[in-house]
Formats: structure tokens, C-alpha cells, sequence
């Protein structure tokens, strides 16, 4: 069974920091291209950063880059982003999800390139 379950959300304040974990299981995840995104309340989801099987390439958001840095550890089937300086505009639920097969690297933006999804973290930042 494929199954991706995040953790290490939480509460932070401004100009913090929190590390998400992201476990992946029932597939051979060092194959595929996996991503974060977000989704704040009456919000479109948002792809924030995504890396190739390798680590050889990520991509990431306007909004994020220079803020997060994507990475993964494919001997423990982990995902990770290191998010620092966080903003009010950061508080979301953040999810991980695996790409298709054949994955479109230009098209990493679109949630429609990506299944299955974990069920999501939130991350609340105050001011």
C-alpha cells in the first residue's frame, strides 16, 4: 500500500523555523520526484518545492525560494523541507505527494501531476 504521512508541523512565530518530515512507504521511492505543497484557507493549493529522485534538481516557489530548502533522505524513504523565516503568509497545510511515473519536470506546479498525497501538516505562524 502507498502511503505518505507527514509530521513536525506546529505553532511558530515570526522569523522561526520548523523542519517537516514526510514518510514514504510501498513504493520504491528513490525512483520518483516528490514535492511539497500548501494550502491556506480559501486558497488554491500551491506547489512550494520539488526534487528530483536523485537530489540533483528541486524547484521551488517564488513565494519559499531562498526561505525553504527541499531535500530527502532515500535511505530512510524521507522527505524534508527546511522552512526558516517564516511569515504570517506561511500558515498553511503543508502536504507531500509523489509524482507520476513520467513526470513532467517544467509542469512541477500542478497538483495534477502528483498522486498519492499525505494527509497534511499544519503550520500556523503569528506575528
Amino acid at each position: 500500500q502507498v502511503q505518505l504521512v507527514e509530521s513536525g508541523g506546529g505553532s511558530v512565530q515570526a522569523g522561526g523555523s520548523l523542519r517537516l518530515s514526510c514518510a514514504a512507504s510501498g513504493f520504491p521511492y528513490s525512483n520518483y520526484y516528490m514535492a511539497w505543497f500548501r494550502q491556506a484557507p480559501g486558497k488554491e493549493r500551491e506547489g512550494t518545492a520539488a526534487i528530483s529522485p536523485s537530489s540533483a534538481y528541486t524547484f521551488y516557489s517564488d513565494s519559499v525560494k531562498g526561505r525553504f530548502t527541499i531535500s530527502r533522505d532515500n535511505t530512510k524513504n524521507t522527505l524534508y523541507p527546511q522552512m526558516n523565516s517564516l511569515q504570517p503568509d506561511d500558515t498553511a497545510m503543508y502536504s507531500c505527494a509523489r509524482a507520476i511515473q513520467y513526470f513532467p519536470a517544467v509542469s512541477w506546479r500542478e497538483p495534477s501531476n502528483y498522486t498519492p498525497w499525505g494527509q497534511g501538516t499544519q503550520v500556523t505562524v503569528s506575528s
